[in-house]
């Protein structure tokens, strides 16, 4: 199961670790790094079992949970730039008088103020997940959607597809394994685009002529399969484009 689709389906728990148990591995849900039980694992000279190491792997790698769901879309976290200040400054022990100081906002109070925003805001989303989590049990039509990719740059209406539908998007798109022609919408532009992304190595550093290569691999305009990846999240690339990799 493609990561993205894990993720979205994981408990409360899980996401709050940052990995999901399996039988034989345990995965970390923010990148799709897995580690086998039964396998110790070497990392900085020093031996880990499995689920201690898929730890030291998001410490390493994610720097923490928390950082790497704050720097998620604001569409995706539904916070703003402001808030997810604050949001920072708390998690990093920050006193209210420390904070006032440090943003050069208001006084204490003003911060209470944020502080009782933020919890106003959690008891709704406890509230709506409940509903959420109800309803899957009684709406038998609820369709299958397309999960969002967590490195995703927008979340709109063209995720509003549903598994059948990409699927057959797909047939048509990728009739022999290479891509027909590019398509005209977006909705249908994000399945191949994202499609093609699952074919690029996790972790590796592309050069420009290697990337175009694979690109080309797929579609004669490779330039705007690499637009499209960067734009929608799949890519990153250095400020002088010498380098692509896969975003996690």
């Amino acid at each position: 199961m493609e990561n993205s689709n894990v993720y979205w389906q994981a408990s409360l728990e899980d996401m709050k670790r940052g990995y999901t148990e399996e039988k034989d591995a345990y995965t970390c849900l923010l990148c799709g790094e897995k580690a086998e039980k039964g396998i110790v694992y070497p990392f900085e000279n020093r031996l880990y079992e499995a689920e201690r190491f898929i730890r030291v792997h998001i410490e390493s790698t994610h720097e923490s949970v928390f950082d790497y769901l704050l720097a998620m879309d604001k569409k995706l976290t539904g916070l703003t730039s402001h808030q997810k200040s604050l949001l920072q400054l708390f998690y990093q022990g920050k006193s209210d008088k420390d904070i006032q100081v440090e943003l050069d906002i208001g006084s204490t109070s003003t911060i209470r103020h944020h502080r009782f925003v933020l919890k106003e805001k959690e008891r709704q989303a406890r509230i709506f997940l409940t509903l959420m989590e109800l309803l899957k049990e009684k709406d038998e039509f609820a369709p299958a959607f397309m999960p969002v990719h967590q490195t995703a740059t927008m979340v709109d209406d063209r995720y509003n597809i549903t598994q059948d539908e990409q699927e057959k998007i797909l047939k048509k798109y990728f009739p022999e394994g290479t891509l027909s022609n590019f398509p005209s919408k977006e909705k249908q532009r994000l399945i191949v685009i994202r499609k093609i992304s699952q074919k690029l190595k996790p972790d590796h550093m592309y050069d420009e002529k290697e990337l175009n290569k694979v690109l080309k691999g797929f579609y004669e305009d490779y330039v705007i399969l690499r637009r499209y990846l960067i734009d929608y999240g799949f890519l990153d690339r250095k400020p002088d484009g010498s380098k692509y990799w896969v975003k996690k």
